[in-house]
């Protein structure tokens, strides 16, 4: 199928690689003439596992190309917009993605089916299609909508093994044409109405967003009462109406802007709407509290930051990831800073800090020599490495250290050797 990719961020440059080595033809377009110039060379604009291996492999077959222009995007059966939604806080953009659309389909003459996969409030679509610029001579416009379902670190097998695909169409004819394209990734697709699929990807985030909120809220009682959040956890997974792989862990909060995202969509539109919805609004509440459980402990240990050591592992959003757009361990080490701490901080991907750190913040290519010096040590992402690390390990490049650990990576090493002072979300405090 001749297909254009719409955006060429992180959604659009995996979904252009990906259906390239589906056999597709895709001409990948995008405005930014820089970020065009980079993929034509094969370099992707986010590290993502696997992925510049795919452009590259697409540039070399000759099923993908770049351009700048929609003048190269002739013959086509359905453009698919893949832009990154502008995020401000937790408000998103919606605008610059529609003014992106208005723009290519502007300069596309044939009638072609829009299939919108960016992160869009419900009523984008039909927004698009009652878009005066869009209906003034111009051919009519099809569209259809497909939430994007993309997780840094893991993007290019959600896309190529998906559990599912949600597409909401408007006719028969459109539901055909793209179960020809969808059915190269997959013969699990659920179909609906176009507002259905749009609602869908924020019922889902924002049903995800309350489970992260209550069980971190459990898991604060459980500190509390001498209860373990892990051992509450596995009580709730064998629960028959609850099950096991529901989205119930103790750790850290909610982060990189997806699921706030489509919370304050539903909250704004429930308001629009006249609709209470008390419940969807303590979720951001809970989760910003809870977004400050490591600033706390380290006042309870330390009660002044001034003339502390902490070192930092994981300053990206995620393993597995290069980006630190929306960071929690950069937001904790800006805080930190203002405190008066001193900052070592390691990572395994990420080689160039912030530029707002200038040499504020001294970045380590060792984990352990990170720690060196250190009176606390914070583990902000869940890197793999660490688990490697041994306590005698940690102990030796400081002999009173304090692990803060959320996400209880070195539970198994620190956890319950008495020289380390260890909390973790959900854990009652067991003093060396």
């Amino acid at each position: 199928m001749n297909i254009a990719v719409l955006g060429l961020g992180h959604l659009g440059s995996v979904t252009a690689a990906c259906l390239a080595t589906l056999g597709h033809r895709v001409v990948a377009i995008d405005f930014d003439e820089a970020g065009v110039a980079d993929l034509s060379k094969g370099v992707a604009p986010i590290f993502e596992p696997g992925l510049e291996e795919l452009v590259k492999g697409g540039l070399s077959s000759g099923n993908l190309r770049f351009s700048a222009t929609v003048n190269d995007a002739k013959d086509i059966d359905v453009l698919w917009v893949a832009y990154d939604t502008p995020v401000n806080g937790d408000t998103a953009d919606p605008d610059f993605v529609i003014g992106q659309i208005e723009r290519a389909l502007l300069g596309i003459s044939r009638d072609v089916l829009v299939l919108v996969s960016s992160q869009l409030p419900v009523g984008s679509v039909r927004r698009l299609e009652h878009a005066e610029a869009l209906n003034d001579g111009a051919p009519p416009r099809k569209f259809a909508y497909s939430p994007e379902n993309l997780r840094l670190g893991s993007a290019v097998g959600d896309f190529l093994r998906p559990k599912r695909i949600v597409v909401g169409v408007r006719s028969s004819p459109d539901r055909q044409l793209l179960h020809g394209l969808l059915s190269s990734i997959t013969d699990s697709i659920e179909w609906m109405s176009v507002e259905s699929a749009e609602m869908t990807k924020h019922a889902v985030n924002a049903f995800l967003a309350a489970s992260v909120a209550f069980a971190n809220e459990i898991a604060s009682i459980c500190e509390s009462v001498g209860a373990d959040a892990r051992e509450v956890e596995r009580g709730l997974r064998t629960e028959n109406r609850i099950g096991p792989r529901a989205y119930l862990s103790p750790g850290a909060a909610f982060a990189g802007g997806t699921l706030a995202r489509d919370v304050a969509f539903l909250n704004r539109t429930a308001r629009e709407h006249g609709v209470t919805t008390p419940l969807l609004s303590s979720v951001l509440l809970s989760n910003d509290r809870h977004r400050h459980w490591v600033q706390r402990k380290l006042r309870e240990v330390f009660v002044d930051l001034s003339g502390t050591t902490v070192a930092v592992w994981g300053l990206t959003y995620k393993p597995g990831t290069d980006t630190l757009r929306r960071s929690p361990s950069v937001e904790l080490c800006d805080w930190m800073l203002r405190e008066g701490a001193t900052i070592h901080v390691y990572d395994p991907i990420v080689k160039t800090l912030p530029e707002h750190w200038c040499d504020a913040v001294k970045c380590y290519e060792d984990p352990i020599a990170a720690v060196h010096g250190a009176h606390a040590l914070v583990v902000a992402t869940e890197s793999p490495i660490y688990r490697a690390i041994s306590t005698d390990q940690l102990i030796q490049c400081s002999p009173r250290l304090v692990v803060l650990d959320a996400n209880r990576v070195l539970a198994n090493v620190a956890a319950t050797d008495g020289r380390i002072k260890y909390f973790a979300v959900g854990m009652p405090l067991r003093d060396p």
